[in-house]
């Protein structure tokens, strides 16, 4: 996925005219599934090398993640040595539970500052289960200044409960909060595998909020690929599939592409059981 950015409010040192220059961001949103070994042919040690590759080949500049337990994250650090990452896991703040991590390029961008969170009426207390979630949920944040311009903007990436619509819902409110706290009016990305579709009222929260974000699906000069991003490597029937996955933009975010590759296109077996969703960005 492709990003740019046009540094609207983003300058620290730099000069005017470089906030005239766009900044282009290849972004991604990617639900890698966590290491079951009841996936057999699909379990992670089939797909770790097959995952990196895919980042390769898509020349993804940021990529937030979920279900990426510790080991998982091991092995995607030491195929993607040129990225830096930040997050932790969910159940104990250090490296027990699923990570919703975040991947950048070191040589693009430097961290200004990082933390996560849990969905929760006690978001800074670790391990805590929010309202009616069925598990702990954590959004994990990253903000990143572009080495070459200076320009600041904000990396948010989460993974909302399967169970609980309040959950869903307060916490996108709470994620909403956040990013206006961290980054005001600047640019801001959100990703994240939310467990429903385009109905929900999470979904709503976030698209219809004062504080509005876009979907970078819906509001991309061009849409390529699938319409959907969970199949349950491949055995949900087709009419059953959804977009569950989504990354939303501040306003001043351009989304120029969106792309979700199909499941297996290329013939080397599942990435996941959903299909990444990929956007080219200007801001």
């Amino acid at each position: 996925m492709l990003i740019s950015l046009l540094g609207v409010g983003f300058l620290g040192s730099a000069s005017a005219q470089t906030t005239a220059q766009p900044t282009t961001v290849n972004w991604g949103t990617f639900n890698i599934r966590y290491d079951n070994p009841e996936d057999n042919e699909n379990n992670w040690k089939y797909r770790k090398d097959h995952v990196a590759e895919f980042i390769h080949q898509e020349k993804l500049d940021i990529i937030g993640m979920q279900e990426v337990l510790h080991n998982q994250l091991e092995d995607l650090k030491t195929r993607l040595p040129e990225y830096a990452e930040v997050g932790i896991g969910r159940e104990d703040g250090k490296e027990q539970g699923e990570y919703a991590p975040i991947f950048y390029r070191k040589d693009r961008f430097k961290l200004l500052d990082s933390n996560t969170f849990w969905l929760s009426q006690y978001p800074d207390s670790i391990g805590f289960i929010g309202w009616d979630g069925a598990c702990t949920r954590i959004a994990t944040w990253a903000k990143l200044e572009e080495k070459s311009t200076g320009k600041v903007f904000l990396a948010i990436n989460t993974h909302m409960d399967h169970v609980g619509v309040e959950a869903r819902r307060k916490g996108a409110l709470l994620i909403i909060e956040r990013i206006q706290e961290l980054v005001g009016e600047r640019p801001a990305v959100l990703t994240g595998d939310f467990n429903v579709d385009d109905t929900s009222e999470a979904y709503q929260t976030l698209t219809t909020n004062a504080f509005v974000l876009k979907d970078a699906y819906k509001t991309a000069d061009t849409k390529e690929g699938a319409s959907y991003t969970y199949h349950d490597f491949g055995q949900l029937p087709m009419e059953e599939r959804q977009k569950i996955d989504f990354i939303f933009v501040t306003p001043q975010i351009k989304v120029s592409r969106s792309w979700i590759p199909k499941e297996n296109a290329d013939g080397k077996g599942f990435l996941s059981d959903h299909n990444p969703q990929l956007a080219t960005l200007q801001f």
